[in-house]
């Protein structure tokens, strides 16, 4: 009888098979093992090569000439600007290396499979609905874990699952997507540069309850990401590096598990802390639930709540993170235990006391006509004593903007009277919000520098939110060379426009 928890693997072998030249696929197939195969690789004036999980074997004694090279290029898809290609209906990608001219001089065929079953060992994390991050080395499954995390939401809960497919690995070459993602809908992407803005125009569009993304690698791709949690959308997403400690120290996407920002304590809260004055701290939420560590194919470490694990690190305290794995059978055991509970403070009941007195100190903020989102963001930026409410009624003070002023003046100077202060604002920015808050709790204010980067940093999630043009202040010389460095890191166009002193950046879509 069969295991209902054996893996179903379909590869199309022979597709990929097809494409080789007929001495190298004849090759192939007289190895012992080539069930298994990987990828073939053929690279100009040297021996063509068939790699394994844990070998690899020549294929010819004779090196690869041009013609061969040629023979697979006629029967494979365009390569993109990654240079990339598939074989329609099919995982199969095929990789290209290119010499200095631009000629392709070397090619890597990887064997592409849809694995059914893969996601039995991570599934009730799946099914809560959690955001969740997978990391691993090349190779490790990634992608094919992130596949059948699509098929299974799609068909089995049949949730309106988008795949943004950047190199078309997830969902295979061609206009009509592989079976292997079931009835999860796929967009492709023009260039990887565009996959930010494709991951917002399927949540804008297409009204998804779940976003599949494969490889988040750049600071655009970072604020995306953020941007569909915010809104409530499942995401599941794979990035670079190993570890959840590789994550945590590359400065491109560490905002993916909430940043980190140096902290200045009093000498009260350090003593307490047993830590010296400055301590590294996490900046925001956040943006994925669960972080999936996935060490081999059926070996995997899972990081739960990772707002209190990152936490925990910063502070010195690594938790364990609750290991999984498959046996032979395709049973599926945990060998060990998260401590992340054990390790969190206790409550005791004198902190208690002290968390309600300071909960009925805040200062209730009730956003009119502004981002809720962006005033939590200020909120956490600054670290002020302060929470957002839902309804005027309840709100200590009401942050809105100028133009919501004017109309609703006589609620406004009623609210007024009965000691809810007011305060205006220009624009619905987290610069002005910011501007906002340090008023409210006398904090000093930003230099003039610092003000004119958080302006470019709005200006550039502006411009990838909504793909429009979006003019900054007027500045120097020498601020807006340094606002230039802000938007390049965001891989947008800025130019300076009009003549001084009034010569400022616009900034625009790559």
């Amino acid at each position: 009888m069969k295991n209902p928890q054996e893996l179903l693997v379909t590869d199309d072998l022979e597709k990929l098979l097809d494409i080789l030249p007929p001495k190298t696929r004849h090759a192939v197939e007289e190895c012992s093992n080539y069930q298994e195969l990987l990828e073939v690789v053929l690279d100009l004036g040297r021996k063509p090569e068939a790699r394994f999980p844990r070998s690899f074997q020549y294929l010819s004694e004779r090196n690869v000439a041009h013609e061969e090279l040629a023979y697979v290029l006629a029967r494979v898809g365009s390569f993109g600007k990654d240079n990339r290609a598939g074989i329609e209906r099919t995982l199969h990608r095929i990789s290209a290396i290119r010499n200095r001219r631009g000629e392709i001089i070397g090619l890597t065929c990887r064997v592409g499979r849809a694995v059914f079953g893969t996601i039995q060992i991570i599934r009730d994390i799946v099914e809560s609905g959690k955001s969740i991050l997978l990391l691993g080395r090349p190779g490790v499954g990634k992608t094919t874990m992130l596949r059948e995390v699509a098929r299974v939401l799609a068909d089995e809960f049949r949730k309106r699952v988008i795949i943004v497919d950047t190199s078309n690995e997830i969902a295979g070459d061609g206009d009509i997507p592989h079976p292997g993602i079931g009835g999860a809908r796929r967009m492709q992407v023009g260039s990887p540069e565009q996959q930010h803005s494709v991951m917002i125009e399927a949540v804008e569009n297409h009204m998804p309850e779940v976003i599949v993304v494969d490889e988040i690698g750049t600071e655009a791709d970072a604020y995306a990401a953020r941007t569909i949690a915010e809104r409530g959308v499942q995401l599941v997403a794979t990035a670079h590096g190993n570890s959840l400690e590789n994550l945590l120290v590359n400065p491109t996407l560490c905002d993916l598990v909430g940043g980190i920002q140096a902290v200045t304590l009093s000498d009260e809260e350090a003593r307490k802390r047993r830590t010296r004055k400055t301590v590294l701290e996490r900046k925001a939420p956040p943006t994925f639930d669960v972080v999936i560590e996935i060490q081999g194919r059926d070996s995997l470490a899972i990081h739960d709540g990772v707002d209190r694990v990152v936490d925990l690190m910063l502070r010195g305290t690594p938790p364990q993170p609750e290991i999984r794995v498959r046996g032979e059978q395709g049973q599926i055991e945990v060998v060990q235990t998260s401590n992340v509970e054990a390790l969190a403070e206790p409550a005791s009941p004198s902190r208690e006391i002290l968390e309600i007195s300071e909960q009925k100190a805040m200062t209730r903020l009730f956003p009119y006509a502004i981002s809720r989102n962006r005033l939590d963001r200020a909120v956490e930026n600054l670290k002020v004593s302060a929470r957002v409410v839902k309804n005027w009624g309840e709100a200590d003070a009401i942050i809105t903007l100028k133009s919501q002023e004017r109309r609703e003046s006589k609620k406004l100077r009623e609210l007024a009277r009965h000691g809810v202060s007011v305060h205006i604002i220009k624009s619905n920015t987290v610069v002005q919000i910011e501007a906002c808050l340090r008023e409210i709790f006398h904090l000093p204010y930003l230099n003039l520098e610092e003000l004119a980067l958080k302006e470019a940093e709005e200006a550039a999630m502006k411009v990838l939110r909504y793909g429009e043009a979006v003019e900054l202040s007027a500045q120097g010389s020498y601020i807006r060379r340094l606002q230039h460095q802000v938007i390049e890191k965001y891989r947008l166009r800025s130019r300076s426009t009009g003549s001084e002193p009034h010569r400022r950046l616009m900034v625009y879509p790559d």
